[in-house]
């Protein structure tokens, strides 16, 4: 079973998601001011703000949801980094994860998507629970996906799957994926302001199935 890490506690979560953009940019602040610097390189609190302002300015204008997700990527990718990104959203009435925005189309298409197993680790840890899945290395990307062979041409052997939670449900997981040794408790738990501000996206996309 690969490593299963709450990089967040669910008071943060829930603080996050219930008190809006002020809220969300208050308690980044707070979280990146303590996240300090590791081997991947420097967190600053003052450009990790930034990013977010500019994603939360993105969702305010028009082609939605892809402005909002595609600032998104660009934000994560300075942020925390990765070489793979995907955006999964839940759909429990078809039983699928269906993929919704990626950095690598011609690996990993929109419009792709995976079964939902209920029953594996990935559904009762991130699904259910809400706490980020962090893979730390090849092995564990052999664990955790079939499709490991193709992760690992892209040259990534490490990953995290950020559950993005609305009204006490998880509704989508952002997916980032980079080389081994990469993602940590602490770059991981720097996601947690960004998945916040992309639930208005992925209820738009729930909203276009009904």
């Amino acid at each position: 079973m690969s490593p299963v890490n709450p990089c967040l506690s669910s008071m943060g979560r829930r603080s996050l998601l219930a008190g809006g953009l002020g809220a969300v940019l208050s308690a980044t602040t707070s979280l990146l001011s303590r996240a300090g610097t590791d081997s991947n390189g420097t967190i600053d609190p003052r450009l990790n703000l930034s990013l977010i302002e500019a994603v939360a300015q993105a969702g305010t204008g028009q082609g939605q949801p892809n402005a909002l997700l595609a600032e998104l990527d660009r934000a994560l990718e300075q942020a925390v980094g990765h070489k793979l990104f995907t955006v999964l959203v839940l759909n429990e009435e078809v039983g699928q994860n269906q993929r919704y925005y990626s950095n690598q189309p011609k690996a990993y298409p929109v419009g792709g998507s995976k079964p939902i197993d209920r029953s594996s680790a990935l559904y009762k840890d991130v699904i259910l629970a809400g706490k980020p899945r962090i893979c730390y290395d090849y092995e564990d990307i052999k664990r955790a996906f079939f499709d490991h062979e193709l992760i690992r041409s892209l040259g990534c052997e490490s990953a995290v799957n950020y559950p993005v939670r609305w009204n006490g449900k998880t509704i989508g997981t952002l997916n980032l994926l980079h080389r081994a040794g990469w993602y940590n408790e602490t770059n991981v738990a720097a996601i947690g302001p960004f998945a916040a501000l992309s639930v208005p996206a992925l209820l738009d996309i729930t909203r276009s199935w009904h």
